[in-house]
């Protein structure tokens, strides 16, 4: 590719420094906007052509016309400034943060008395928002639970000290039935109430701790000073504190402050789960989509969803857990840990849990509403996890059946689409093999089947799994370099007991993720075989045990016993025929000896 001049010259003098890099089209609009720890090194490896990989990269390329760069003192602001110009511009070809849903807040408003109360909208207007909450429900149990513990207003008045003091408004209902005290009358003083929502906050802040303490210390004075009425609402407070917290914790209460990020991806999309601790207890909990654009790692992507979220959340913790190393910090007062065990890493395999689920739950919704980019998305995954030329439309498997080295048979399923093709399945009787000899019938039964394709010039698949292990493996390929086709199609092989994935002339297998769809899919390639040939089997092992009884009969012969079976279709059916209805199959003697036979 030959680069235009005006970008030739850009890349000659691009600094070592960290910075934001934007790429322009012809019609001068933004189509990328990246990040680099050193902007020479990362803008001139697009341009290297030798190192794509990926059609989209190339496409980005062809379509660069002008390039323009800032500097910036560091990678962490770096990230913050190239997150701006995407939220700003939304390029074509970068990843997007798929999360437009409204999330509920909870609102300390900014007025004498401060309201507490759950909204949708968050203002610049000096107020304290907690949140947002991902689950509407906690939000009322929240706002239930301060007001059966503190006695505040939920009247929309202005109680300016003009308005109390001139008697402007009056107590309502809520006042005698002990939820407010009363501050529209001044009968509750503003540094008590103003104490209420100190405490208010620190629950809000998931520091019920603290909180617990406080009440736990009052209790005790009002005790030694004999205000046993005060001394046990004080306790059935703390107690219901003490409840909420127990339901909330899922680890260890001493992990305090931490934010926990994970993340799962698939061939189009990463999936980014966060969740904010303090004292063991989850706080805040939000899962997002990010849908890639130019083939990012995971490591990007969590990147870009750390600081979104960190944003979002308005979260200041000095501690990170990650299921990924991430390259760098976030600034030197931020720690990125990967727990291994204990009561941090079981944070991690909640917050992955979480990840899990939502992808499944997409996945599932896709394969519902868009079956076909459901399929594709498959075939993409296989291609990329067995690292494959072509994409892998059409796939078939073969597995080999026999019983005690009889009856030997072998089956082909065909998946196209990554769905089964059950019109293009095919039944093999192993015809050149003595004996049970997986690896000769396997080479057999491979060599049949695209002697049969080439000859009928029917078009071939893109891959093929044999069942089994290296030995199965080497036989399918001998028979591909028979028919002039090995290299022209892919080949693997599944061993079962470790679901290992074997490639011609490499030893060392691959290992799939477990839970991946594209092991899942080659399973049920091998399991659809597995039926198949066993179905088949079963079925030639009891039509020959029934000619085999038909054959002991003197002057019936296996082709006289085979035309019985398929006229009458069971043994008995033929025991219980009329003489008539035999003579329309075998002659009179025949008939005289079956007879007697089963006389």
């Amino acid at each position: 590719m030959e680069l235009k001049e005006n970008i030739a010259n850009i890349l000659k003098i691009l600094p070592d420094s960290p910075g934001v890099y934007r790429y322009y089209d012809n019609k001068g609009v933004i189509i990328y906007v990246g990040k680099a720890k050193n902007l020479k090194n990362r803008v001139r490896s697009y341009f290297n052509t030798k190192k794509h990989q990926y059609a989209k990269t190339k496409v980005l390329v062809s379509k660069i016309v002008d390039i323009k760069y800032i500097v910036t003192p560091t990678e962490y602001d770096a990230l913050l400034l190239e997150n701006t110009l995407i939220k700003k511009h939304q390029p074509r070809y970068n990843i997007l943060l798929k999360d437009d849903k409204t999330y509920p807040y909870i609102c300390v408003k900014n007025e004498r008395f401060p309201r507490v109360f759950s909204t949708r909208n968050v203002y610049k207007d000096k107020s304290e928002y907690f949140g947002p909450f991902t689950n509407v429900k906690l939000v009322r149990i929240i706002l239930n639970l301060i007001k059966e513990i503190y006695p505040i207003r939920n009247c929309k008045f202005n109680l300016s000290k003009e308005n109390v003091g001139g008697g402007k408004f009056k107590v309502c209902l809520e006042y005698h039935l002990k939820n407010c005290l009363g501050p529209c009358e001044n009968l509750h003083s503003e540094e008590s109430y103003n104490d209420n929502i100190k405490q208010i906050k620190k629950i809000l802040k998931g520091e019920t701790k603290d909180v617990i303490e406080y009440l736990k210390t009052q209790m005790i004075e009002f005790s030694e000073d004999l205000e046993f009425e005060k001394a046990q609402e004080t306790k059935v407070k703390m107690e219901l504190l003490k409840d909420y917290q127990s339901k909330s914790t899922v680890v260890n209460p001493s992990i305090n402050d931490v934010d926990v990020f994970t993340i799962d991806s698939d061939i189009n999309a990463g999936y980014v789960n966060f969740i904010k601790v303090i004292n063991g207890t989850v706080v805040q909990s939000s899962t997002i989509e990010i849908k890639k654009k130019l083939e990012e790692s995971d490591e990007e992507m969590l990147q870009l969803a750390v600081l979104e979220l960190r944003t979002k959340f308005n979260s200041k913790s000095k501690t990170i857990f990650t299921n990924i190393p991430v390259e760098y910090e976030l600034d030197e007062s931020v720690k990125m840990i990967i727990p291994q065990i204990g009561d941090k890493k079981k944070l991690i395999d909640f917050s992955m849990n979480n990840v899990r689920q939502y992808k499944f739950d997409k996945l599932k919704t896709l394969k519902i509403v868009d079956p076909e980019k459901h399929s594709k998305r498959i075939v993409d995954q296989i291609q990329k996890d067995l690292r494959l030329k072509e994409k892998p439309v059409h796939i078939e498997c073969f597995d080999n059946s026999n019983f005690q080295g009889t009856n030997a048979v072998a089956a082909c399923v065909v998946f196209k689409n990554a769905k089964p093709s059950k019109k293009d399945y095919r039944h093999f009787n192993i015809k050149t093999v003595v004996g049970p000899d997986d690896f000769a019938s396997m080479e057999e039964v491979v060599y049949r089947r695209y002697k049969r394709l080439l000859d009928e010039n029917q078009p071939l698949p893109q891959l093929i799994i044999v069942d089994g292990g290296k030995g199965q493996l080497s036989s399918g390929v001998k028979a591909l370099k028979d028919l002039g086709l090995f290299g022209k199609i892919a080949i693997v092989g599944i061993a079962k007991r470790l679901e290992e994935i074997f490639f011609p002339g490499d030893s060392i297998p691959l290992y799939i993720d477990k839970k991946s769809e594209s092991l899942k899919t080659i399973q049920q390639l091998r399991n659809e075989a597995h039926r198949f040939g066993i179905t088949h089997h079963r079925n030639k092992r009891s039509k020959n045990a029934l000619g085999t009884e038909l054959t002991e009969i003197e002057g019936i012969g296996e082709k006289s016993a085979d035309a019985l079976l398929k006229q009458f279709n069971s043994l008995l059916k033929v025991k219980n025929a009329s003489d008539e209805q035999l003579l329309e199959v075998i002659n009179q003697k025949q008939v005289r000896a079956l007879r007697e036979f089963y006389k």
